[in-house]
C-alpha cells in the first residue's frame, strides 16, 4: 500500500527555519517576505528553493534597476537578454547565439573543475536555444602571480577550460588574462560561447501547454553543487576551501552526447521549451520555466535519475550536478525523445508535468514537499536600489611630471615581458582553437578570433575585453572604454560590430563604494553601446567578489560579436615587409593608469585616458573602410602599453623589424607608451593614399615608421632585434609555471 500523499509539506520548526534561512543567504526581512508568500513555515526543501531563486546569482536583486538601463535593442537583435542567451540576425537566415558567464569562486576552491564546468555551462546555455557552438572564449583574471596560490590557480584554471573545451569538440579562440594583487583572493573565470542557429529555429524557455509532460535528460544527480547559486553570492572568509562540496564536477564526454543528442530532438517537432540546469539546478530551470510561461509545475522526483543512493527532495532540487536539462514536450512525443537519448547513452525521464496552478508542487516517496506560487516568487522577489557613492576623480597626469629615467628600448623590453603583456603561448597551446576546422585567425594572430561558417564564405569575428585598472579609477570611463576596446578589436579585423554580452564582476554591492563602481560602470557601457550602435543582449552579474572584506578591481568583462561577408577579407596584425605604418587617430601621451607608469614608474594614479566616443564611432569606421576595401596589410588596435608595444607585437607576429619616425611630442616616453584611445595602427602599401582618405574624412592619421629588417629601429638609432623582443615577450609564464 502507497504512503498516503500529505496535505501540506512537513514544516520546519520555526526557529530552526529562522536560523536555516540565515546560514542559505536569506536576510531576515526576505525571510519574513518568504513566510507571508507561503502563509506558513516553509519545508526544508521550500527553505531552499527561495534562497536560491532570491540569491544574488539568480535572482539579480542588486543589479537589476542598473541593467534596466542598457540599450538591448537593433534592427538585427532577435533576443535580448532574458533568455537563456542572446540572439543577432547575422544574414543567409543564419543567427548568432552567444553569452558570457563567471565561474568566480567555483575556480578558487577548486580550480580544475570550477573552470571546467564553467565551460560546460555556458556551452549548454548556448545549445539549449538551438545552435551548434562554434567557438569558446574566456577573460581570466589572477592575483600576484609570485605566489604559490596563484600559480595554482592559474595552472588548475587553464587546464580546466582547456580539458573541457577540447574534449567536447569546441575550439576555445580567443581570450585575455591579467594579474593583479586585487584578485589574490577571488581569481575570475568568465567563460563565453558562441554558436550558431537557422534564425528561425531559436528554442526558447518558456513552457506552455497544460498536461505537457516535463521531462529530464542528460546526466543523472548527485550531491555536487549543492548550494553552489548561494555559495556564489557570498564573500569567501579563511574557510573557503572547506566549501570544496559546492563545486560541480564536469563530464565533457557526456557534454558532447547531451549537444548531439539535443540539437537532434530539436530536428524533430517535439520541443515546447528546454531550459539547462544551471545555478541552482532543478530548482531554477522548473521555477524559471514555468514563471516565464506562466504557468504551473508538478514534479514527481522519484523518477529523477541519480547516480547516489538516498537523496532527499532538498538535495535533488538543489543539486548542481552537470551536464543536465528540462524539457516540455509536445504530447505522444516522449518516446521520440528518449530513443534519441538512449541512442546516444544518455538518461531520460518523465519527471513531472504542467498544471494550471501557478504552483510548483514537489513530490517525494508519496509525501508532498514544497508547493509554492509562482507568481510571487518571481514579483516578490528582493529588488534593491542600494546607496551608491562616487568614486572619486584623480586628475590627468601631466606627462612632464613622470620623467623618463628608464629609455625607450628598456623600458619596451621590460613591457613585453610583463605579467600583462607577455606572450600567452602558454595558456593558448593547451587549449585546441581549431578543432572544426573553420578558425581562421588563431589566438594571438589578429586583434579578434575570426571563424567561418561552415559551407558559407561569411565568418564571425569576436572578442572578450575590459580594462580593470582604468574601472577602478573612474568605473564610468573604464565602462565605456571596454565597450569601445571590443568595438575596435572586432573593427580591426574588418569585420562589423553587431552587439556585446557582459559579465559584471565587482565585489560586495552592500558597500555604498562598491555599488557606485557598478552603477557608473553601467552608464558607461550604455553610453558606449548607444554611441556605437552595439546593443547588451545577454550577459552575468557575479558580486561578492571579495575576500575577508578585500574586494576585487572593478571588472566589466565585455564579450564582442561581429560579421564578416567574406572571411578572406579578415586580417590580423602581423607584419610583412616593405610597408607604410600609420597610426590613426589623436594621440596626447596620456600616461594615467597606463602599464608603463605601472612597470616602469612603479606607479598607479591619475585619470584614465578619456574615450570619445564620436572620435571611436569616425575613426573606427574609417579603419573598417579601407581593410574591406583591400588596402590594408595588417591591423593592430593601440591599447595596454601603447604605440611601441603594438608596433613590437606586429613586429613579434610578422617577423619583421621596424623603423620607426621621431615622437611628435616633446616626452617621447609618453608619445610611445600613451594609452590614448581610439587609435589604431594599419600597415599598408600605400601610406601616402591613406592618409589622403583619411584628411578627406576629418580622420586623424600620421606616418609612424616603414616595415623591413630584422630590427626594430627607434628614433636616434637604437635597436633591438625582434629576435630578442620574442625572448623577452616569451620567457615569463613558462619561467613562472616552471617553478
Amino acid at each position: 500500500m502507497s504512503t498516503p500523499v500529505r496535505l501540506a509539506p512537513a514544516q520546519l520548526d520555526a526557529e530552526r527555519a529562522k536560523q536555516l534561512a540565515a546560514e542559505f543567504g536569506l536576510k531576515p526581512d526576505e525571510y519574513e517576505r518568504a513566510l507571508a508568500i507561503l502563509g506558513r513555515t516553509p519545508s526544508l526543501t521550500e527553505l531552499g528553493i527561495f534562497s536560491v531563486m532570491w540569491s544574488e546569482h539568480c535572482s539579480y536583486k542588486s543589479s537589476r534597476v542598473w541593467l534596466r538601463t542598457l540599450p538591448t535593442k537593433a534592427p538585427w537583435v532577435i533576443h535580448g537578454p532574458g533568455e537563456n542567451a542572446g540572439v543577432i540576425d547575422i544574414g543567409d537566415g543564419l543567427a548568432a547565439i552567444f553569452k558570457m558567464e563567471s565561474h568566480n569562486h567555483p575556480s578558487f576552491i577548486e580550480p580544475y573543475q570550477g573552470a571546467a564546468t564553467g565551460v560546460g555551462g555556458i556551452l549548454r546555455d548556448v545549445f539549449t536555444m538551438g545552435a551548434r557552438p562554434i567557438a569558446n572564449l574566456n577573460a581570466l583574471r589572477f592575483g600576484d602571480p609570485s605566489l604559490p596560490k596563484t600559480q595554482q590557480v592559474l595552472d588548475g584554471v587553464v587546464r580546466g577550460i582547456g580539458g573541457y573545451g577540447n574534449c567536447v569538440g569546441v575550439p576555445t579562440v580567443g581570450g585575455e588574462v591579467n594579474f593583479h594583487p586585487a584578485y589574490n583572493g577571488n581569481p575570475l573565470v568568465n567563460a563565453m560561447t558562441v554558436g550558431i542557429a537557422p534564425k528561425d529555429r531559436i528554442f526558447l524557455s518558456a513552457a506552455a501547454g497544460i498536461g505537457n509532460p516535463v521531462v529530464y535528460v542528460g546526466s543523472k544527480t548527485g550531491r555536487d553543487g549543492i548550494h553552489g547559486a548561494t555559495m556564489s553570492s557570498a564573500e569567501f572568509s579563511a574557510d573557503s576551501e572547506e566549501k570544496r562540496p559546492t563545486v560541480q564536477v564536469g563530464d565533457p564526454y557526456a557534454e558532447k552526447l547531451l549537444i548531439e543528442a539535443c540539437l537532434e530532438l530539436m530536428a524533430t517537432d517535439a520541443i515546447v521549451a528546454i531550459q539547462d540546469m544551471g545555478a541552482a539546478g532543478l530548482t531554477s530551470s522548473s521555477v524559471e520555466m514555468a514563471g516565464k510561461g506562466g504557468v504551473g509545475i508538478e514534479l514527481e522526483l522519484d523518477t529523477v535519475p541519480q547516480r547516489e543512493d538516498g537523496m532527499s527532495a532538498y538535495e535533488m532540487m538543489l543539486s548542481e550536478s552537470q551536464e543536465r536539462m528540462l524539457m516540455v514536450l509536445k504530447p505522444g512525443q516522449e518516446h521520440i525523445a528518449e530513443a534519441i537519448f538512449h541512442k546516444w547513452e544518455l538518461d531520460f525521464a518523465v519527471i513531472g508535468r504542467l498544471t494550471d496552478t501557478g504552483h510548483i508542487v514537489i513530490r517525494h516517496k508519496g509525501q508532498l514537499e514544497a508547493d509554492i506560487p509562482l507568481a510571487p516568487l518571481e514579483s516578490e522577489a528582493p529588488l534593491y536600489n542600494r546607496p551608491t557613492a562616487e568614486t572619486p576623480k584623480q586628475p590627468l597626469l601631466d606627462a612632464a611630471s613622470v620623467p623618463d629615467n628608464t629609455g625607450l628600448s628598456a623600458a619596451l623590453l621590460k613591457l613585453v615581458g610583463s605579467p600583462d603583456l607577455c606572450s600567452r603561448r602558454w595558456i593558448w597551446d593547451q587549449y585546441d582553437s581549431t578543432v572544426g576546422g573553420q578558425t581562421v585567425k588563431r589566438p594571438g594572430a589578429a586583434d579578434a578570433a575570426i571563424v567561418k561558417l561552415d559551407g558559407l564564405p561569411r565568418a564571425l569575428a569576436m572578442t572578450t575585453d575590459v580594462t580593470p585598472r582604468y574601472c577602478a579609477a573612474d568605473p564610468e570611463e573604464g565602462g565605456k572604454q571596454a565597450v569601445a576596446e571590443a568595438w575596435r578589436n572586432l573593427t580591426a579585423t574588418g569585420a562589423k560590430p553587431l552587439a556585446i554580452t557582459d559579465n559584471m564582476n565587482f565585489g560586495n554591492p552592500e558597500k555604498p563604494e562598491i555599488m557606485g563602481q557598478f552603477a557608473a560602470a553601467v552608464r558607461g557601457m550604455a553610453s558606449a553601446c548607444t554611441a556605437l550602435d552595439f546593443p547588451v543582449v545577454s550577459g552575468n552579474v557575479s558580486l561578492y567578489n571579495e575576500t575577508e572584506g578585500r574586494g576585487i578591481l572593478p571588472t566589466p568583462a565585455i564579450g564582442g560579436v561581429g560579421v564578416l561577408e567574406d572571411a578572406r577579407q579578415a586580417i590580423g596584425y602581423a607584419l610583412r615587409p616593405d610597408l607604410d605604418l600609420v597610426l590613426i587617430g589623436d594621440t596626447a601621451g596620456h600616461l594615467g593608469q597606463s602599464l608603463w607608469l605601472r612597470e616602469i614608474a612603479g606607479r598607479e594614479e591619475g585619470a584614465p585616458p578619456p574615450v570619445d566616443l564620436a572620435a571611436e564611432r569616425r575613426n573606427g569606421d574609417f579603419v573598417r573602410e579601407q581593410i574591406l576595401a583591400g588596402h590594408v596589410a595588417a591591423c593592430h588596435d593601440c591599447a595596454d602599453g601603447g604605440l611601441l608595444v603594438a608596433l613590437a607585437e606586429m613586429a613579434m607576429e610578422g617577423d619583421t623589424g621596424v623603423t620607426l619616425a621621431a615622437s611628435p611630442l616633446p616626452a617621447a616616453h609618453a608619445f610611445f607608451f600613451g594609452e590614448d584611445q581610439g587609435r589604431y595602427v594599419l600597415a599598408t602599401a600605400d601610406g601616402g593614399a591613406l592618409l589622403r582618405a583619411a584628411e578627406a574624412q576629418g580622420v586623424p592619421a600620421r606616418p609612424v615608421g616603414r616595415s623591413g629588417g630584422r630590427d626594430l629601429v627607434l628614433p636616434g638609432g637604437e635597436t633591438i632585434s625582434v629576435a630578442d623582443l620574442r625572448d623577452a615577450h616569451e620567457r615569463f609564464l613558462p619561467a613562472l609555471m616552471a617553478r
